[in-house]
């Protein structure tokens, strides 16, 4: 590893640990030349997964773009950054977790919808009302009777 302040390709590793629940290596490392101390993280390289959407394009999966459907639905309820990330990343982990390079978007909404039911029944009617399209208030009621 390039010491980030002489450029020496030789170190020790002085301190490793597992992070985030294994899925990656944190090693505290010390350079043999200028005894300069820097973190470095390993992690495990994933295929990138695609989404096929309902038109039947393929785009690569966004985090951003999970974890920006999902601030919008909890817009100004009690419901802090913590569980958001922590929402987003249980998704993400699943849609790997299928074992496939491919997911669909539908597959993605109906995992949000389950996550978001358990945690702000609000957020949740506001996710289903823009993935299921609702087109009038009777979808809304329909909705709320099956919770």
């Amino acid at each position: 590893m390039k010491c980030p302040f002489c450029g020496h390709l030789e170190d020790k590793v002085v301190d490793s640990r597992a992070k985030r629940e294994g899925a990656a290596i944190r090693r505290r490392r010390e350079c043999l030349r200028c005894g300069g101390r820097f973190t470095t993280y390993e992690y495990v390289e994933i295929t990138p997964l695609v989404v096929l959407k309902n038109d039947g394009r393929n785009e690569p999966f966004d985090r951003g773009k999970l974890k920006q459907g999902i601030n919008i639905a909890f817009t100004k309820r009690p419901v802090s950054t913590e569980v958001i990330e922590s929402l987003v990343t249980d998704i993400e982990e699943k849609c790997y977790g299928l074992g496939r390079q491919q997911v669909t978007s539908e597959e993605i909404g109906e995992m949000v919808m389950e996550k978001l039911k358990g945690v702000d029944e609000v957020a949740y009617i506001r996710f289903a009302s823009v993935y299921r399209r609702f087109e009038d208030a009777g979808e809304f009621r329909r909705e709320l009777d099956r919770m």
